[in-house]
């Protein structure tokens, strides 16, 4: 006598077959490697200055390392010469957004998105605030639709920095550049209301 609840299931045969089938597209995937990791990381620092003004600077993060030959090289004078405009990293030009007006080192910036460059001197740099943004690098900087430029002075560090760094202080007062041994500090405060 036939067991009635086992008369309707497939032989084996056919389960492998099943089996087999169910597998198939599984087996004509072909495996996909990650993306290459970018020789320059895009990197963000970002801070809440107070209720209304939120402030996110975007760039990508070169290093010291060069990237193909594995040497350490001389950034400051050398790689990024002093007295050119440079993008403030990596790639794209580094860009600020602010969601209410601030004060950088003193001079007011209105709420809005901005491309960042700077002129690097040994002892201090010219940081450029200009409203062309979506360049890459500094090839295509127009001196004309600079919104604002300050002068800022060059600290030494005790520290080395293998990779380009902006980060804000842990107040918010400061938005800080720096990279090998080579530290820029920029007073930043929501501007004084009228």
């Amino acid at each position: 006598m036939t067991n009635r609840r086992f008369a309707s299931l497939p032989s084996i045969p056919a389960l492998a077959a099943l089996l087999f089938l169910a597998a198939t597209p599984a087996l004509a995937q072909k495996s996909i490697p990650p993306a290459k990791a970018p020789v320059s990381p895009m990197e963000m620092a970002a801070k809440k200055l107070d209720d209304t003004t939120y402030v996110k600077v975007t760039y990508h993060s070169p290093r010291i390392q060069d990237p193909k030959t594995g040497q350490k090289r001389a950034i400051f004078g050398k790689l990024v010469p002093y007295g050119e405009v440079w993008r403030l990293g990596a790639n794209a030009a580094t860009e600020l957004t602010t969601t209410g007006d601030i004060e950088l080192a003193g001079q007011k910036l209105p709420a809005g998105t901005y491309a960042l460059f700077t002129i690097p001197q040994a002892d201090k740099w010219t940081l450029i605030v200009n409203k062309d943004v979506g360049q890459w690098g500094a090839y295509k900087y127009n001196k004309d639709n600079d919104v604002l430029r300050v002068d800022v002075p060059v600290k030494k560090s005790a520290d080395t920095y293998e990779a380009f760094t902006i980060a804000f202080d842990e107040k918010g007062t400061a938005l800080n550049f720096s990279w090998e041994n080579t530290q820029v500090s920029v007073p930043v405060r929501p501007a004084k209301k009228s």
